[in-house]
């Protein structure tokens, strides 16, 4: 079967929503858990939460379009948007290495897509 257009744009979608995921988490981490009124009004650690519900489930959807082998991968560009998120909401910084994975995982991405066909 591959995969077709929709499912694998479905899945790189996906992959947005669950890479903002880690970074609310990581917001959420800086707050205080000494009582359950914190944590219940800790609001990143339930847009974490939903969010990656959210990816997840659309990721179910687009299984239907396609095979694992080939859509699975499309989702590893998640690590990709959790990096440059990382850049931009929380200051982290990219090195030499870090960008030469990010290329490794787009020639990844790539090559399977390719193969596919």
């Amino acid at each position: 079967m591959t995969a077709q257009l929709w499912a694998i744009m479905l899945v790189a979608f996906s992959s947005v929503l669950a890479s903002v995921s880690p970074i609310l988490l990581k917001k959420a981490s800086q707050r205080k858990f000494s009582d359950i009124n914190s944590i219940i009004t800790n609001y990143p650690l339930f847009g974490a939460i939903i969010l990656y519900v959210i990816g997840i489930s659309i990721f179910v959807f687009a299984l239907r379009g396609g095979d694992v082998s080939v859509l699975y991968p499309v989702s590893s560009l998640g690590y990709i948007w959790a990096c440059l998120g990382s850049v931009r909401f929380l200051g982290e910084r990219m090195n030499k290495t870090k960008w030469i994975g990010i290329m490794l995982i787009v020639i990844g991405v790539t090559l399977v897509g390719i193969s596919s066909h």
